[in-house]
């Protein structure tokens, strides 16, 4: 059953493409797209605004640490030489790094380490140094010992003090502050993802009502017979003031109105069977009295040659009449759905013994017989079933060319069922016709070489006694090979 609780899933490639997912899915799919698009919103601002202060804060402390590393570098009264080393300076906290540079020579360089002991710099640290911006910017590189954040400033004596202060603080709060939001985001979306399907499963929950009651409906056969169309959609979800109980409430209407045809036309069907019962069973006195006086005047009465045909061309026509009232007497009771008298019907038997009937109807055809070495017997009225197998005679015998092959079969098939085939290798039915074949009042006499006319009923019969029997009659044809096959039921 198709419908949005998704009892089908697609498979193959057709799961690669969004417009076969269930809605419930796509709903739930968007919204945690959304959710993670707003979390990696946040994450992305929250992580720069974090940056951008982290940054300011280091570039102060930084800016005191290249002030106390020049003020200490000031020369004493007596000249330039002699000058302090700038990491002796108060206040430099671990990890400061200072260095002096004249020109391209760098002095007195170093960083202070973890226990407050001076460590010297490689050589490839202080070429970093040299090629430092001398405007005072601040700029961050990566040294020997780690990133740094860096400024070179020139005192008024000539020479450069470059100052430094590790970003390993910085980087290490900005971590944690990605780790944090990762995992809450991660948290966030599983508990809003569990929480989100249950609220939309619960307001999708009305539309998967809908497609159940729709679903249910066009499994009913609507075709013909009574029909009972009691399937609605719950009142919980066809209130008219919501957009799915709107939906609801107009396929409820629907219903009423297809229920209220059905009745009517279930109406309409049993006047009119009433009345083909009622005229068919009306004709039936007139035309034995027409049958009977005119083999009356046959016996006593003298007449001319011209007279003679015409008294057999009544004669013939009433026996045509007479037999096409029968038919509609026998679909009236058929549709009336009156209990037929069911016993052990030897089909074999049935079979030879109407193969045998046909065989001196029509001597120009050849009838061949295939049948098991065991009897097979099903349950149903013997004389219904020898009419469904002489109305599938007549059919090939009218409908076919003499010389004409008619083989019928009897067997036993894989699935249990008792399968009996007429076949014959005539000119075929034309593929437009077979889907209306059984249809009443159906004809299609240009269609196979024949000589004698039908009333269109004799198949329409056939389906209408076998499906009373609870078994089903197929057709198959092409030039050359006509087959019609009856399943009934063994017990």
């Amino acid at each position: 059953m198709s419908n949005l609780s998704g009892a089908t899933r697609p498979s193959g490639r057709r799961w690669l493409n969004p417009s076969t997912w269930h809605l419930r899915t796509r709903l739930i799919l968007v919204s945690m797209a959304l959710l993670v698009a707003i979390c990696g919103a946040v994450g992305i601002v929250s992580y720069a605004s974090m940056d951008l202060f982290l940054t300011k804060q280091l570039d102060e402390q930084l800016s005191q640490a290249a002030h106390r590393a020049t003020e200490f570098g000031r020369p004493p009264s007596g000249g330039p030489s002699g000058r302090p080393d700038p990491l002796e300076a108060r206040g430099q906290g671990a990890g400061t790094l200072n260095a002096r540079i004249f020109g391209s020579t760098v002095s007195s360089s170093g960083f202070i380490d973890a226990d407050g002991v001076r460590a010297d710099l490689s050589d490839a640290d202080e070429q970093v140094l040299l090629s430092l911006p001398r405007n005072g910017a601040h700029v961050d590189r990566s040294l020997s010992n780690g990133d740094y954040r860096l400024v070179a400033t020139e005192t008024p004596y000539g020479d450069i003090i470059a100052t430094g202060l590790p970003l390993a603080a910085k980087q290490g709060t900005e971590a944690s502050l990605v780790w944090t939001m990762v995992l809450v985001s991660l948290g966030g979306l599983v508990l809003i993802g569990l929480a989100g399907t249950v609220v939309i499963r619960r307001t999708m929950r009305p539309l998967e009502q809908l497609s159940e009651v729709a679903t249910k409906v066009s499994r009913l056969p609507l075709d013909a017979g009574e029909v009972a169309l009691a399937v609605r959609v719950p009142e919980t979800a066809a209130h008219p003031g919501t957009e799915v109980g709107s939906v609801g409430h107009a396929l409820n209407l629907m219903l009423d109105n297809v229920s209220n045809a059905l009745e009517a036309r279930q109406r309409s069907e049993t006047k009119v069977r009433q009345f083909v019962a009622d005229a068919s069973h009306e004709l039936r006195t007139p035309l034995t009295a027409i049958r009977g006086y005119t083999e009356l005047l046959r016996m006593t009465e003298d007449f001319s040659e011209d007279g003679r045909k015409s008294l057999s061309r009544v004669q013939s026509q009433s026996e045509r009449m007479t037999a096409l009232v029968e038919d509609l007497l026998l679909l009236a009771r058929l549709d009336e759905g009156k209990p037929a008298e069911f016993g052990d019907v030897d089909l074999t038997q049935l079979v030879v013994e109407t193969v045998s009937d046909e065989k001196v109807m029509a001597p120009g055809h050849i009838w061949q017989l295939e049948l098991p070495d065991e009897p097979i017997t099903v349950r149903g009225d013997a004389s219904q079933l020898h009419q469904v197998l002489a109305n599938l005679l007549s059919n090939a015998r009218k409908h076919t060319a003499g010389g004409t092959t008619v083989t019928t079969g009897v067997m036993r098939s894989a699935d249990g069922t008792a399968v009996i085939t007429v076949t014959d290798d005539g000119g075929g039915i034309p593929p437009g016709f077979q889907d209306r074949i059984f249809s009443r009042f159906a004809r299609a006499d240009a269609a196979r070489a024949g000589t004698e006319g039908s009333s269109g009923l004799g198949l329409s019969i056939v389906e209408s006694i076998v499906q009373a029997h609870g078994g089903s009659v197929e057709v198959s044809s092409r030039p050359g090979r006509t087959e019609f096959a009856v399943r009934l039921p063994i017990p």
